[in-house]
């Protein structure tokens, strides 16, 4: 099953799942692979994927989670078995349109040059909804530049979940060495992979509100998230390229 994969984790996904699908198989990105990865969604999203699978043999996969719930494990064991199953590029993405498909195969040809793109909302070209009202634009661009600054990762969208990368990178970062649970991940993530020396770039996206379906990102997550930036820093302070985990 060699070529790219994008990982979903879903949780009350079940409006968005089959959209998303046709949306992204629909790419004109060769052998590209799909998988769900659900957390034991009540609302029934699990069972819709199982029967898209039977839609898309070989090319949609639903990992069905029973463990403790959580973004970051969701990924973890999304990664794993992406890179199981021969992916050699994986793409990280949210399910509720928010990370929009159509911008999946720049990521994947920013991998020609680095081992980690990035969808930035802020750099030049990017954007969020034009709905956001100025305290939702003021926290994001707070913990943006919080993040940045305390970590000193040279990303201007250190808290974005719409990412690519390299399956060697993912393989050095260490999926396995990263523990956060929740919408932190996302920045773990970034810096360990900084610290140990790998090359990441940003290009820009939009960034619109879902249509479907309800937000689990609350102002007590993002809140909860920013404070554990200081734990992030001081677990991996050491970290050098000498630290990456044999492929």
């Amino acid at each position: 099953m060699n070529g790219p994969w994008v990982v979903i984790p879903t949780y009350n996904e079940a409006d968005n799942v089959e959209p998303m699908a046709e949306a992204l198989l629909a790419l004109p990105v060769p052998n590209l692979h799909l998988l769900y990865v659900d957390d034991a969604s009540p609302d029934g999203t699990g069972a819709v994927a199982d029967r898209l699978a039977e839609r898309w043999i070989g090319q949609l996969h639903v990992l069905h989670r029973t463990g403790p719930r959580g973004l970051g494990l969701a990924y973890v064991d999304g990664f794993r078995y992406a890179l199981e199953h021969g992916a050699n590029a994986i793409v990280q993405m949210d399910c509720d349109f928010s990370h929009q498909p159509t911008d999946v195969p720049r990521l994947l040809a920013g991998l020609a040059a680095a081992d980690i793109v990035i969808g930035s909302r802020y750099i030049q070209g990017g954007g969020t909804d034009v709905s956001w009202g100025w305290a939702r634009k003021a926290l994001s661009a707070w913990a943006n530049f919080y993040t940045r600054t305390l970590l000193g990762v040279p990303v201007k969208d250190t808290t974005g979940g719409f990412r690519a990368y390299r399956a060697e990178a993912l393989r050095g970062v260490g999926v396995g060495r990263v523990v956060s649970h929740g919408y932190i991940f996302q920045v773990e993530t970034l810096y360990v992979a900084w610290r140990l020396g790998y090359h990441i770039i940003e290009v820009p996206i939009f960034f619109p509100d879902r249509q479907r379906g309800e937000s689990k990102m609350s102002l007590r997550v993002q809140l909860e998230a920013a404070l554990r930036v200081w734990q992030v820093r001081w677990r991996y302070r050491q970290l050098t390229p000498a630290d990456r985990w044999a492929a």
